[in-house]
């Protein structure tokens, strides 16, 4: 059970009601409950603090099921809801005259919404991103419910009242929320051993070309300035010998030796 460090008063000898559950008669459930938070808030009782969890300790159950099977435990989610439902005794002005239970819902609401924002994603996403992720799931529910079928992006775009370009980003975004390991075996009646990992990526024959790039490099700073030039615009702008040779103003004869010259003195100095 939750406790504080609140200090209790002392007590009175009034006693406290036995019968935590709700009662038939709304009214004298009521009048139970005020005095439950009046003698917690006012004397400092934590045993009618405890009461008053207990009390309410179903609907924090009915909350977190809303929130059940999206990857998250099922009694982690009522410790959840349980924490709101504890701040939300804490924190209720009973002199105001309001519900009870029209504070605390949005409390644990809010505290299941915060658990999953700032805890249970795999990747780092925006506290604004995952807000709106929530919206739309939310918003996706209640569509699939009311119309029988899964709703477009455009339908739960004007739900939200978002731009459907906002919707489409908040559901790709959602994949971000849980991730699979690359050695995770893939599902495949052709294949079952096959993982992840082997079905992305090809291989880059590029990779070979490295260490030759290397020495290149290094034979080509032993080069004059203007045969690093003609090899530039040969081997890598992709000129002809004329368009060179109109560049630099030679003849494309002279061009030609000029790239044969320096391609043997390159293979030299790269051994």
């Amino acid at each position: 059970m939750v406790t504080t460090g609140f200090a209790p008063r002392q007590l009175t000898t009034e006693p406290i009601p036995t019968s935590a559950r709700p009662l038939g008669d709304r009214a004298a459930a009521t009048r139970q409950e005020r005095f439950l938070f009046r003698r917690y808030q006012s004397e400092g009782d934590l045993a009618a603090r405890r009461q008053l969890i207990e009390r309410y300790l179903p609907l924090a159950r009915s909350l977190a099921r809303r929130y059940d099977g999206r990857g998250e435990s099922f009694d982690d989610l009522v410790q959840v809801a349980s924490l709101g439902l504890v701040k939300a005794i804490d924190r209720f002005d009973a002199e105001r005259g309001l519900s009870f239970s029209s504070y605390a819902v949005p409390t644990m609401l809010g505290e299941l919404r915060r658990y999953f924002r700032d805890t249970s994603w795999s990747l780092h996403v925006p506290r604004a991103m995952q807000e709106r992720v929530l919206k739309v799931n939310g918003a996706l529910e209640r569509l699939s419910g009311e119309l029988g079928r899964s709703p477009s992006p455009q339908q739960v775009a004007d739900e939200l009242g978002l731009p459907v370009e906002e919707v489409l980003e908040a559901i790709e975004a959602n994949t971000a929320y849980a991730t699979s390991s690359l050695d995770t075996p893939m599902r495949s009646a052709d294949d079952g051993s096959q993982t992840i990992a082997e079905t992305v990526g090809a291989t880059d024959d590029r990779f070979e070309l490295i260490e030759g790039c290397a020495s290149i490099s290094q034979a080509l700073k032993t080069l004059p300035e203007r045969e690093r030039l003609i090899l530039q615009l040969r081997f890598v702008e992709d000129l002809t010998q004329s368009e060179i040779a109109q560049r630099i103003g030679v003849s494309q004869m002279h061009v030609s030796r000029l790239i044969r010259q320096a391609l043997e003195r390159v293979r030299a100095a790269a051994g």
